[in-house]
Order: C-alpha cells, then structure tokens, then sequence
C-alpha cells in the first residue's frame, strides 16, 4: 500500500512539473511525449489532485483557465478510468452523460454543413444552409440548462467535500464556450445573407472555436468531473441532486428512467418536496393538476419572466407538437429565426405592461386555429411570465341556435 501511495505521489508531482511546463511555454507534443514515457496512465484523481494542489500553491485562476485545455489535449487518452465506478442508468450523471451524447452529435451536425459550404460557389449564398446552421445554434443553446445544472447542482456538492479547484475551472470554461457561442449565434443573425465564402470564414474564425470548446467540456466532463464526482458524493446527495434537476430542465435530451436510490439503506423523507400544490383557493395533487390541465381543450404553454419555457400542456389532440427537451430553454430558441423578432415584441411589450395579450388566427388544413398569449402577473402587477394557448376553433364556428338540453353527441 505504501508503494502504491509513493508511487501515486509521485505521478501527482510529475504531473504538477508537466502542467506548469506547459506555463513556460513547452508544448504540447513535448509535454504529452514526456508524460507517456514517465508515467503511463495517470488515473483520473491524480489529475485532479494536480490541479487542486496547484491552484492551492498560488497558481493564479486565470492561467489555470489558459492551462486546461492545453495539458488536458497532452494527457489525451492518457487518463486512466479503469476504476471508476458504474454509473447506475437514470443516474443524475447518467442523465448528464446522455446530454453529453446530443451535444456531440450537435457539433458534428454543424461540422457536417462546412462541408456543403466549402464546396459550395463562393459568390453565392444558401439560404437554407444559413438556416440550417443557425437553427443548429440555436438548439445548441440548451447547453445552458446543462451547465447551469453543473454549476448549481453538482459543483455545491463537490465544494461541500472540499474539492474546489476543478469546478471552479470548469465553471470559467463554461463562461468561455458561452461568449463563443453567442459570438456565433450573433453572426449569423447579423450575416443572414452570407456567401459561401464568408460562412466559410466564419467557420475558421468563430464556429470551429466554438464547437472545438463545448467538445472539450465534454471531454472533461466524462473523463474526470464524472468519475471524480462518482467516488465523492453519496446517494443521498445524488438524489437531492436528481430532485432539483427537473427546476432547471434537461439538455437536448428527456430521461425515461429515472434512478432511485436503495430505500432500505436511506431516509428519503428529508429531501422529499411536499406532494401538495397549494394554491390561494385551493390545492392539488401533482397527479389531479395535471390531469386537470390536460383534460382542458386548450394547449397551454408557459414561459418565465426569463423568457424560459417552463411548461406546457399535454392535451389528447395538441396543435402544436412539444418535446419535453425545451423546458428550460429559452423560448427565442424554440422558434425559427425569422419569426424571432415577433416573439421579442411581445415579450418586450408584456415586460414593460405596454400591451397585456396578443391574438392570432390561422387556418391549418381543416383547423382553424386561435392562438392567443396573456401576460402573467403576480397580485402586485409584476410580470411573471407568459402564457400561450392555443385551440382549434373550427367546431365553434360551425355552431347555430342554441343546445339547452343534455346531448353527449358533438
């Protein structure tokens, strides 16, 4: 045991000497050539302990920031998690595995158009691959509910076991892929009508940084924040974890099975929310409410005073088809850009109480759909939210005289 914890002592010193190697300017290559040879496969908490006794020794934030993509790249496959524990399927990490998973096959989606742009007429411009790209963006915004689940949920967690070093690094990497991705978003909007040409410049300058970033979150993320995390917190800790996952909503991916801990072993009643709705005239059940809200003919869907889809009805015979992975995100990203604009107008319009609903109407096929939104305000008049019904109309219309008398027929 005592050869294993020099030997592990030693691989963690070697280490820290190889990052800090990076800082005076060794590259890459020399670095990850120099760490194959000295010390095979580093386990994945050696990289941690590395980082945290770093940062403890005074190496300032910001260049651990510089650092981490760097010495990650060198350790590369180099990371060893031959004794990482199996992440039970539903598990919060699972969960935050499978978002990993979609954000991937998003970056390889937007990668796959430089392809049909670089071999495209210069001069010319596509619309449709524009959209296409920016509407792939625009979907890779839901890594907002990701992060902010990281850095809200987890990293608390690991601080509460004294691990601070890495979320903390994590956390401005986050803030890094965010700039770059509204960057990119910002761009296009501006550029809607690019040529070939400067989509492909735009590849170079700001779309492969970006993609680039939130792959090597990824990377970290499964190769040591999991794994890590993994041998840290407790069950108990997991399933507050898992409790509170739901207020922030899921990234581009919507759990089927969701994991619960042995009851036998763990008290649950202190994390455990309270079942009852209570309302100013009444209550519910979690069950009743939405039983309640499905049964109306009217498709609701609810957005937040942070413009945050936080809801929405599933009726028996919707207009509009939902997925559950848009709770959370952003409502202007759940939309086509080039009806964006509308959709700020009335947010904007109910935010400062200019206007207080807004109403549409359109003919679908045999529908006639009604759509109308409501500014939500609490008892003081302060703006909560948005909600937007909408309801096939066309029965209504077709109506004559009156019915006064019981009749179950349409």
């Amino acid at each position: 045991m005592s050869e294993f914890i020099n030997n592990s002592r030693t691989r963690v010193n070697q280490l820290k000497e190889l990052i800090l190697g990076l800082h005076t300017g060794k590259t890459a290559d020399e670095t990850k050539e120099k760490l194959v040879e000295m010390m095979g496969n580093a386990p994945y908490s050696e990289v941690v302990q590395a980082e945290e006794e770093l940062i403890e020794e005074g190496l300032d934030r910001e260049e651990v920031l510089k650092l981490c993509d760097l010495h990650t790249d060198a350790l590369g496959s180099s990371i060893d998690k031959s004794m990482a524990k199996i992440i039970p399927k539903g598990h919060p990490l699972d969960i935050l595995s499978k978002e990993n998973e979609a954000l991937q096959k998003q970056v390889d989606k937007i990668k796959h158009f430089q392809f049909a742009v670089e071999n495209g007429t210069k001069s010319q411009s596509d619309k449709k691959v524009i959209i296409g790209i920016h509407t792939l963006f625009n979907e890779l915004m839901d890594i907002e509910k990701h992060y902010l689940k990281l850095e809200n949920l987890l990293f608390p967690f690991l601080e509460k076991y004294q691990i601070t070093g890495p979320p903390m690094v994590m956390w401005g990497k986050h803030d890094e892929t965010r700039a770059f991705l509204k960057s990119s978003i910002q761009l296009l909007t501006e550029n809607n009508n690019a040529t070939n040409e400067e989509l492909s410049g735009f590849f170079e300058l700001i779309f492969i940084p970006t993609l680039k970033a939130v792959s090597d979150m990824v990377y970290k993320e499964e190769q040591i924040l999991f794994p890590m995390a993994m041998d840290t917190l407790t069950e108990i800790d997991w399933y507050e974890i898992l409790q509170q996952s739901e207020d922030i909503g899921y990234c581009l991916y919507y759990p089927e099975i969701i994991w619960k801990p042995e009851l036998s072993n763990y008290d649950l009643n202190d994390v455990k929310y309270n079942d009852k709705v209570k309302l100013s005239t009444g209550s519910f059940s979690p069950e009743e409410l939405e039983g309640f809200l499905n049964s109306l003919p009217v498709d609701f869907t609810f957005v937040d005073k942070n413009d945050k889809v936080k809801y929405f009805s599933e009726g028996r015979n919707r207009v509009f088809p939902r997925s559950k992975a848009i709770i959370g995100r952003l409502v202007q990203y759940c939309h086509p850009p080039s009806s964006v604009h509308i959709v700020d107008q009335i947010l904007s319009d109910f935010k400062s109480g200019s206007q207080e609903q807004a109403k549409f109407w359109i003919q679908m096929g045999d529908k006639f759909v009604h759509i109308a939104y409501f500014a939500v305000k609490d008892k003081n008049g302060d703006y909560l939210g948005t909600v937007e019904m909408s309801h096939d109309v066309a029965e209504y219309r077709r109506l004559e005289g009156e019915r006064r008398i019981l009749n179950y027929e349409d």
